[in-house]
């Protein structure tokens, strides 16, 4: 690494991959220097730029237990029992959800669901559920997205006469739940490799298998309904959950995504048709799915039930779709009026738990809604450059989400943290995790997170480096760059946007922008003579607002830090800069 900048406007050391002493960069090389900085090899180039499933996807059965569940599920499918999935009120376990039921209905299975509560019933298998499952004559559990760390209500299921078929991606305890099949990539004994995968990549995976299986049986009127489905259809499903749940996007995953979102935008699933209407997205990309359909599904579950959002997934009715659609972006209105007033509150505790120079940071408030825990750990993370775990203080209990940095795998800490007792009940993946613990464990937990996230770096305190992906001349800001990198989509964990630092620019203006008074907006003068405009989201009120909103400043020559993106407006479209940071 070479560091191109010692300390920018925001205190940050800017370091980029490449050693060469040159910072100006053709547009022609720039592409090729990001795919080495990222670790590709020259010979999978193509393979990288252009991810087909086919040439990523393997033998579903490398996934330990995957033979057995699929076994399970085929005997009770030809038997005709009841058929219970049992998901999560998050994306990524409403997807999985939806998939699964969309493949038992379409081969004529008798399939019911079920999405816990995020307040009543909490994350995972909950005995009452299984409980009332078996009164309404389930014989078999299939879990998505959940149940790895459900031993109690796994052997309550079994003991009520049910079969229970586990397939989940969180990390499982030293135990696993004595289901009879566990389908995990995350399970010490599993040799697949697709640990990445989300809950939605697993249980797409299961789908393939069994349908495989389903295709060996000799039944005519069997057939005849796997030959109307198409599994690569449900690929919008397994994009927007392994997305949203910000698994990385590489292999595997990064070939789901690439298809799923040219799935999405021929808009074949009603609801999603209907969500993109509502939420005006006229074409789907991981942004879009990210930050505007995804908030939306998950406004729901994070306000009450999961429920609505499930539905509209599997609906094939336009009335009930634009119903359930518009319910939706109301209750995401609502979910970010409650996020801004708890995320003011939050960021006065962080400022002063990080004014002690901790490495990690534990926000906790009395009677914060649970539903936006997770994101203002998010927001609290980016903001910080910490891990950082949010919960909500009430009735003695504390329940909360967590959000990490690259580095910092949080999923253990969480685990780890529930070996010990400190916690009551947690689970997770590296860059995220939730838990719930008894209110005067606070601090115990409070130090275990700081002791955990020093020794997972190595005793050393998370440096606030921001990684460049290429440092150029502002003039090469153009559409023809945009295009350029354009070839590395789909973007998102694992492989993001391109983060460049642009040279020769001086400042010609910058305003405020927005109706909240958060957001910037600006031109530089770019070596070449030719402007390029640039957008701060939430950068008002920062270092770097401070100075680009000072008139003094006017004429200075700045290095701008941010991501290329197209910019339409007017019918006009021009390259923008989407700005994070910035150096004299």
């Amino acid at each position: 690494m070479r560091k191109i900048v010692e300390k920018s406007i925001r205190g940050r050391a800017w370091v980029v991959a490449d050693e060469s002493d040159s910072w100006f960069v053709a547009e022609d090389d720039l592409l090729q220097r990001i795919l080495a900085a990222r670790g590709v090899a020259e010979s999978d180039v193509q393979k990288f730029l252009n991810p087909v499933v086919k040439d990523y996807m393997p033998d579903p059965f490398v996934l330990r237990d995957c033979e057995t569940a699929v076994d399970i599920i085929a005997d009770s499918i030809i038997k005709n029992e009841k058929i219970a999935v049992y998901g999560d009120y998050d994306v990524d376990g409403i997807t999985a959800t939806a998939i699964v039921v969309k493949y038992l209905r379409a081969i004529g299975a008798d399939v019911v669901w079920h999405l816990p509560t995020r307040e009543g019933e909490g994350y995972g298998l909950n005995q009452n559920a299984v409980h009332q499952l078996a009164q309404d004559g389930v014989k078999l559990i299939i879990t998505v997205d959940c149940g790895i760390s459900g031993m109690t209500e796994v052997d309550l299921a079994k003991s009520l006469g049910m079969h229970v078929v586990v397939t989940d991606h969180h990390s499982p305890e030293d135990t696993l739940p004595n289901a009879d099949a566990v389908v995990n990539p995350k399970r010490e004994d599993d040799t697949s490799g697709l640990s990445y995968l989300a809950g939605v990549g697993v249980a797409f995976l299961v789908l393939v298998a069994l349908n495989r299986k389903l295709k060996s049986f000799g039944d005519d009127a069997l057939k005849e309904k796997l030959e109307s489905v198409n599994l690569l259809n449900f690929l919008d499903c397994v994009a927007l959950g392994t997305i949203c749940d910000t698994m990385p996007l590489i292999e595997l995953n990064r070939a789901f995504v690439a298809t799923g979102l040219k799935v999405l935008n021929l808009q074949q699933n009603l609801g999603l048709k209907t969500l993109m209407r509502v939420a005006k997205v006229d074409r789907v990309s991981v942004y879009a799915a990210g930050f505007v359909l995804g908030p939306r599904l998950n406004a729901a579950g994070r306000l009450d039930s999961a429920n609505p959002a499930l539905n509209l997934l599997l609906t094939d009715n336009p009335l009930i779709a634009h119903e359930l659609a518009t319910k939706l972006d109301e209750m995401n209105h609502e979910r970010i009026e409650i996020q801004n007033v708890i995320m003011s509150q939050a960021t006065e505790i962080a400022d002063k738990c990080c004014a002690s120079g901790r490495c990690s940071l534990f926000v906790c408030g009395d009677n914060w809604h649970g539903g936006v825990m997770g994101i203002i750990a998010g927001r609290l993370k980016d903001k910080y450059n910490l891990p950082t775990c949010v919960a909500t203080r009430a009735d003695g209990v504390v329940n909360g989400s967590g959000r990490s940095i690259v580095g910092v795998n949080l999923g253990a800490i969480i685990h780890d943290a529930l070996g010990q007792g400190i916690i009551s009940e947690g689970g997770g993946h590296a860059a995220a995790a939730g838990f719930s613990l008894p209110a005067e464990n606070e601090e115990k937990f409070c130090d275990f997170l700081e002791q955990a996230v020093l020794h997972q770096m190595g005793g050393a305190v998370p440096i606030p480096d921001i990684v460049v992906d290429a440092e150029m001349d502002a003039a090469g800001a153009t559409m023809k760059l945009i295009n350029q990198l354009s070839k590395l989509e789909p973007f998102g964990q694992g492989n993001p946007e391109p983060i460049l630092a642009l040279r020769g620019g001086t400042l010609v203006f910058a305003t405020v922008m927005g109706h909240t008074g958060c957001h910037l907006r600006g031109q530089i003068n770019t070596s070449a003579g030719t402007r390029l405009d640039f957008v701060g989201f939430n950068l008002v009120g920062t270092p770097v607002g401070d100075f680009l909103l000072d008139e003094a400043n006017i004429n200075t020559r700045i290095i701008l830090l941010g991501r290329l993106v197209q910019n339409n407006y007017n019918g006009r479209t021009s390259a923008q800069l989407v700005l994070e940071d910035i150096a004299i």
